[in-house]
């Protein structure tokens, strides 16, 4: 059996506002393996958003180890997990987090040019995510000039400009309609089947479960429940 790319262990998670203490997650144990679409679901405050925000090193655990391709996130200095988000993580968000003054060409040349690529090149690559993404009529349009679905399909081409191992996809759907939730559901499922990339999604739409290869159910900081998709009847507002 290959190594996981991602392993979880034991990792627990402590606030401390001021003289109250708020455990966000509690010995958390997760294997993710490479190449697969993880949705992690749970209401607000269930701790969701803090282990999303552990597997992509924007926060540390108080407890517990993560590691990534072997990596162990804990043992890294801030320059070294700056270096490790720019090169293996790609992010997506559900407000787009786009530059308003930029073009899609110049949003989607930002990560590369802060990893060092030359400017050529950063631009060749970035026309080429953009394509993937179905967006290379639109290289010289500014955000306010596109929908909030070509915006987030802009996000996506963002994220894999630096060919991340992982994308992270945070509420992905939320800022968009139905129709254009769903195409951009379906765009990242191709890209976990088809470049292998790992995509980890916090949702709270069931829609995005079809194309899960696991969901991952936390609740008051603790893992409620994980199965695998074809084990679970999908429908509308409800998973049996």
């Amino acid at each position: 059996m290959n190594e996981p790319l991602i392993k979880v262990r034991s990792v627990s998670k402590v606030f401390d506002l001021g003289k109250t203490r708020v455990h966000a997650l509690t010995a958390i144990d997760l294997d993710v393996a490479q190449g697969e679409y993880l949705s992690i679901m749970g209401p607000s405050g269930s701790g969701k958003s803090t282990l999303f925000n552990m597997i992509g090193a924007l926060d540390r655990p108080s407890s517990g180890t993560i590691a990534v391709a072997g990596v162990r996130l804990e043992s890294l200095t801030r320059r070294q997990l700056a270096h490790f988000r720019g090169n293996y993580i790609g992010y997506v968000f559900q407000s787009y987090n786009l530059l308003p003054a930029y073009d899609a060409l110049a949003n989607c040349c930002l990560p590369l040019l802060f990893a060092g690529v030359p400017p050529d090149q950063a631009r060749a690559r970035a026309r080429e995510v953009l394509e993937r993404v179905g967006l290379g009529h639109r290289l010289g349009h500014r955000p306010d000039e596109m929908s909030g679905g070509q915006q987030q399909r802009v996000a996506v081409a963002r994220a894999l400009a630096n060919r991340p191992a992982i994308i992270l996809a945070d509420e992905p759907t939320a800022n968009l309609d139905l129709q254009t939730g769903a195409e951009l559901i379906d765009l990242l499922g191709t890209l976990c089947r088809e470049e292998g990339v790992t995509v980890i999604s916090a949702t709270h739409d069931h829609k995005m479960l079809a194309q899960s290869d696991r969901i991952l159910w936390i609740k008051d900081g603790a893992v409620e429940r994980l199965e695998r998709r074809e084990n679970l009847d999908i429908r509308a507002g409800n998973v049996g």
